[in-house]
């Protein structure tokens, strides 16, 4: 199968270094518009859709394979290898932080640094880890989304983006859910808020950003405060916003954040 056609990835900027951006659920590879730009001189920019979303090959989701994450990330190491013959660094939103974590576990070699926004490994709260939601929410949210996902779609999209200054974006991401097949919407949904991989964190040896929103209802801070304790080479940066999208609600904070790293961690 071609991967270029199966993920829809475009290339831009001429950078020695690839950048690697991968959306969140729901999404697909517009959401990062607002980020893009600042790195294209000196950075090569490869954008992609998750199978499943966007304008990816929908005929290459498969129900059974793609029941976890780890197959996401299979596919994020065979686009690191299309389209990169040097490490990369991957910038990802919400479970693609996950997803390439996971990636970076099994190809470490393949990854330059990983910069994680609204992270987080686990939404359900376990004994003293406070993931956000009680497993009863979760299965509550996945039930919702099964027998209504254009209803919950409409009701969450605001709730999720914040932003409460910039109501277009929360219509953006209304519109985004809206346009994903429901059926693999469903079926991701359960993929993604029902996930444990607080157990990954400590394999990863990739130079880690974590970048969080102070007020965030689907990653709170504490999961950012544990992943940092729990990983070897991570650091955190808080930025000053409300939602899960600060790449698109605070696209220069993002940027600023994600430039300082770059620059104060070994010239990446």
């Amino acid at each position: 199968m071609n991967i270029y056609l199966r993920n829809n990835i475009q290339i831009i900027g001429k950078g020695p270094i690839v950048m690697l951006f991968s959306h969140g659920f729901g999404c697909d590879q517009n959401m990062w518009r607002y980020i893009t730009p600042a790195f294209l001189e000196s950075y090569t920019v490869v954008l992609f859709d998750l199978v499943g979303s966007g304008k990816s090959d929908l005929s290459a989701y498969d129900f059974e394979k793609y029941s976890t994450l780890h197959k996401y990330a299979e596919d994020i190491i065979e686009i690191i290898d299309a389209v990169s013959d040097k490490p990369v660094i991957f910038v990802g939103h919400s479970v693609s932080t996950v997803i390439g974590l996971l990636a970076s576990i099994k190809a470490p070699e393949k990854f330059q640094c990983q910069i994680m926004i609204s992270p987080s490994p686990c939404y359900i709260n376990v004994d003293d880890y406070i993931g956000g939601f009680s497993r009863a929410d979760v299965e509550e949210l996945c039930d919702t989304i099964d027998s209504n996902y254009l209803g919950w779609s409409s009701s969450m999209a605001p709730t999720i983006m914040g932003a409460p200054d910039q109501p277009e974006l929360a219509v953006e991401l209304t519109n985004s859910f809206c346009r994903t097949d429901p059926k693999i919407s469903k079926h991701f949904a359960r993929v993604t808020f029902l996930s444990d991989h607080r157990d990954a964190l400590s394999q990863t040896t990739t130079p880690t950003l974590i970048l969080q929103c102070n007020e965030d209802f689907i990653a709170p801070c504490t999961v950012g405060e544990y992943m940092k304790k729990t990983m070897s080479k991570a650091e955190m940066y808080i930025i000053d916003n409300v939602g899960h999208c600060p790449h698109l609600s605070s696209p220069n904070a993002s940027i600023k954040a994600i430039q300082n790293y770059l620059k104060n961690n070994q010239n990446l």
